[in-house]
């Protein structure tokens, strides 16, 4: 078949999964981002050399007990302020010369860069209002959106357009005119999101998200870039074909989430 066609059939399934099990129930939306998880850990375990029976055995532990069963506010700043570190640090490391974040262990990274934007992913879907806390996943569907925008016209205005190196020594196919070009469509999407889909959050508030998802997307993918540069492969894994793992599809999410969240959740404490 095909190789175009194969990856075009494959995405679209992970599209329809996603956002199926997103907006069908809060239980179909934890299931299918567990499972996510699993094999997101199972994927890093390979790059980095982990013992992946004992690093499935802590996402599990982590994943249920923080979005089944620990509801504590302050819990929740914990988290992500763990990951955000994690995740800056990292964002420093693409300019460093070690082969690995000298100041982790792989456990560490493990916990701060996987585990938690996976539950904080999970997270997102909720606001809370006074003391009533709601669900709405389509929070989650148009943050996804503004993601699946802005690599798709990254590509492209950087295929047809892109003259200027992003981040060579990372990404040779990257270019500052996709990312602007990127950048420029989710903010675009941004504004369609606060007006047809999802009206819930102002329009000013879905220009930030897209900014941000477009910048910490960026760093995000760079940063698994440079993880298989180290590890020699060209996917994480092979679980998608065309696409690679679920980790290479994830790599953006993963570093947006907790950004958005913390802005989610300072808007909704100002206010």
């Amino acid at each position: 078949m095909n190789e175009t066609l194969i990856r075009a059939l494959s995405g679209a399934v992970y599209v329809v999964l996603l956002v199926t099990a997103t907006l069908y129930s809060r239980e179909s939306f934890l299931l299918l981002f567990g499972l996510f998880l699993l094999q997101t850990v199972n994927e890093f375990s390979n790059l980095v050399k982990l013992n992946k029976i004992q690093a499935l055995i802590l996402s599990v532990l982590f994943f249920v007990n923080f979005t089944y069963f620990s509801k504590s506010e302050f819990s929740n700043w914990i988290l992500v302020s763990i990951s955000i570190f994690t995740l800056l640090l990292l964002a420093k490391w693409l300019f460093e010369i070690q082969s690995k974040p000298v100041v982790f262990s792989n456990w560490g990274l493990l916990i701060g860069y996987i585990i938690i934007p996976f539950i904080v992913i999970a997270k997102l879907a909720y606001i809370s209002s006074g003391t009533v806390v709601s669900h709405f996943p389509h929070i989650v569907i148009g943050v996804f959106i503004l993601i699946w925008t802005n690599d798709t016209f990254a590509y492209l205005v950087g295929k047809n357009f892109g003259t200027t190196k992003l981040f060579e020594r990372i990404s040779p196919k990257k270019t500052v005119e996709g990312f602007l070009g990127g950048m420029l469509f989710a903010v675009i999407a941004g504004f369609i999101i606060s007006q047809y889909y999802v009206t819930l959050l102002p329009f000013w508030q879905w220009i930030v998200i897209a900014v941000a998802v477009s910048v910490f997307g960026t760093v995000g993918d760079l940063v698994e870039s440079k993880f298989k540069r180290i590890a020699g492969v060209k996917d994480s894994g092979s679980i998608m074909p065309g696409h690679g793992g679920i980790l290479d599809r994830l790599d953006s999410i993963i570093f947006v989430a907790p950004f958005v969240y913390l802005f989610l959740k300072i808007i909704e404490y100002v206010s």
